[in-house]
Parts: C-alpha cells; sequence; structure tokens
C-alpha cells in the first residue's frame, strides 16, 4: 500500500477488481457466470485480489469517495496497484471504494488488448437518450447478477493520473462500466439500480454466499 493511499485510508474516519481470456463482451460485466477454469497460478492470482476489495457490507462501499487535489506518484502508484488487481481479479473496471480508498478515482479495461484506463474525478457531462438493459455483476457483490438499465452513449470528462484533462466519448459496454463505476465513488451499488424483486435476489444469493463453507 502506497503511502497516498494509507493518507486515504484515515480519512474514512478510521472505518474500516471478465475473463482475461477471449469473452463475448455482452458477458463481461458478469463476475459469477460459469467460466472456463483457470489455471492454478491465475486462480491464486484471482483469489488474492479479490481479498484486496470491499465486500457488501463494508460502509466504504455507501461513502460517496472524495475529489483528488494531488497529482503525484503517489497517486499514479495507487492507478497502477488498482490496474493490477482489476486484471487479476478479472475484472473490467475497479473504483477506489472498492479497496477502501475514498479517492474519486476509477479503472477500466473492456478489451483485452487493451491498456488499462483511469479517470481521475470523472464527471458525466451528457448523457444519451438510448437506454438498455443488462446484467450486471460486480466484484463487490459476489454471486449477484441484476439487470440494470443505463444510457448506451455517454461523455465523461476527467483527469488522468498525470492531471491532463480528458474527455471519453463513451458507448456500448465502455459507457455501462463507466458508469457502474462512477456510482460506486458516489456509493451507489447494482442493487439500486434494479427492480425490487432482482434486489430481493441478489440479497438471497449474497446470503447464500455468506453462509457456504
Amino acid at each position: 500500500m502506497s503511502e497516498h493511499q494509507q493518507a486515504a485510508e484515515r480519512d474514512i474516519d478510521d472505518a474500516t477488481p471478465e475473463l482475461e481470456d477471449a469473452i463475448d463482451p455482452e458477458d463481461e460485466l458478469r463476475e459469477d457466470q460459469d467460466e472456463p477454469a483457470l489455471d492454478p497460478a491465475a486462480a491464486a492470482r484471482r483469489a488474492a485480489a479479490l481479498a484486496h476489495i470491499r465486500k457488501f457490507g463494508d460502509p466504504v462501499l455507501r461513502t460517496r469517495a472524495r475529489p483528488v487535489d494531488r497529482f503525484d506518484a503517489a497517486l499514479s502508484d495507487e492507478v497502477a496497484q488498482m490496474g493490477e488487481l482489476m486484471i487479476d481479479a478479472i475484472g473490467v473496471g475497479l473504483a477506489a471504494t472498492q479497496i477502501g480508498v475514498l479517492h474519486r478515482v476509477l479503472v477500466y479495461r473492456v478489451q483485452q488488448e487493451s491498456p488499462v484506463v483511469a479517470l481521475v474525478n470523472p464527471e458525466i457531462e451528457w448523457k444519451g437518450g438510448e437506454e438498455e438493459i443488462m446484467e450486471e455483476g460486480c466484484l463487490s457483490l459476489p454471486a449477484v447478477l441484476v439487470e440494470v438499465e443505463r444510457p448506451l452513449h455517454v461523455r465523461v470528462r476527467a483527469r488522468d493520473e498525470r492531471g491532463e484533462e480528458i474527455l471519453v466519448e463513451a458507448t456500448g459496454l465502455e459507457a455501462r462500466v463507466i458508469q457502474h463505476e462512477i456510482d460506486h465513488l458516489d456509493g451507489v451499488l447494482i442493487l439500486d439500480r434494479t427492480s425490487r424483486d432482482q434486489r430481493r435476489e441478489a440479497m438471497r444469493a449474497l446470503r447464500e454466499a455468506q453462509e457456504a463453507p
């Protein structure tokens, strides 16, 4: 853990990342669906990464992250660590709050061959009128898949880890992943964006996962 992260952890008031191989893009938010077996080394990396990710019930997941005002080497280290965790955990996105850091920072990668993108202090400045319903999972909610309706197109203004301004015009899966992770930075979970019936089923799945040996 970097000094930057340690400082951010203290900001929590002492309260207490789809497969890297080929996957249908429409399935990439489905964290707990049937997957090809991982080799032992990859499985070990995934387990180690998941152990660093806060799970449902942790209060930090319901806390709004604070804007970043220092763009230094420590922030770059934080972003690099988040990218590694996301990849090892076989995810397509990760928000800083999911590792207990109250920074408005997210990383994502929706294609295996693409570089990891970091968005610092992201703000959605435009959403298209067309929306789509799709199943989403979350590394912080193991065993949960729920249908979430989101805009298909968004424009997001942010900075990179060096403080340079960037503008992202995203569509489809990329737009969905960015919106999912910004929700995390606002303390919002996919359970808040689905129907009452699906929320009830999700809570049952979470309880069963917690009770499993």
